[in-house]
């Protein structure tokens, strides 16, 4: 199976998110696509920002729901940190020998990919695939491995959203069913019970 690994803090997981991974399961070529939850992400420097990894995946947990061609991946939480996204796609390869893994990361990270640790193995052992991000055109990439799919684009992010849930903002329609109602029973961003 063809395997596309959609990685991320998910702080929380939102509308953005699903629609990406439905998309890139459905028109990217992908059997299924992964969310990968990652613990801790090198490069973000809002890591005091982040809520307890299992409450992170259980929001994942709850927005799939049993979707058909999307999983929850949470095989980082059980990795040396900070997680190394090289080192989790050899691990999944070497778990999975039958499946066929490959990145998907937005134009954002694709403009600072070279900072990742071995970006070009990434390329060249996995493959990466490109979407655009808003203000991020993804350009013309001639790089062997790398290639880019116009997937619909949300101008949405998981900071956007937990700013607007400390302000007491209605976040429903901003989030998969059933995520914004775990996010005040668990009284999360700053939202009161």
């Amino acid at each position: 199976m063809d395997i596309g690994i959609l990685g991320g803090s998910f702080n929380p997981v939102h509308i953005g998110h699903m629609m990406l991974a439905s998309y890139m399961q459905q028109w990217g070529g992908f059997d299924e696509v992964w969310l990968t939850l990652s613990p801790l992400n090198p490069l973000k420097s809002d890591a005091d920002e982040l809520i307890p990894d299992l409450k992170r995946l259980k929001m994942l947990e709850i927005a799939l729901g049993g979707t058909a061609g999307l999983q929850v991946c949470d095989i980082e939480l059980s990795m040396p940190r900070p997680s190394f996204t090289i080192n989790t796609l050899r691990y999944l390869a070497k778990r999975y020998p039958r499946h066929n893994f490959k990145l998907i990361i937005g134009s954002d990270n694709w403009k600072i990919f070279s900072q990742w640790k071995d970006s070009q193995a990434i390329i060249d052992e996995f493959g990466v695939v490109v979407y655009p991000r808003p203000g991020y055109p993804t350009g013309t990439i001639y790089d062997d491995g790398v290639e880019t799919i116009n997937a619909p684009v949300a101008d949405i992010s998981s900071t956007f959203i937990r700013k607007a849930i400390a302000k007491g903002k209605d976040m429903n329609y901003f989030l998969p069913p059933g995520v914004f109602d775990f996010i005040k029973s668990e009284n999360l961003y700053g939202t009161k019970a």
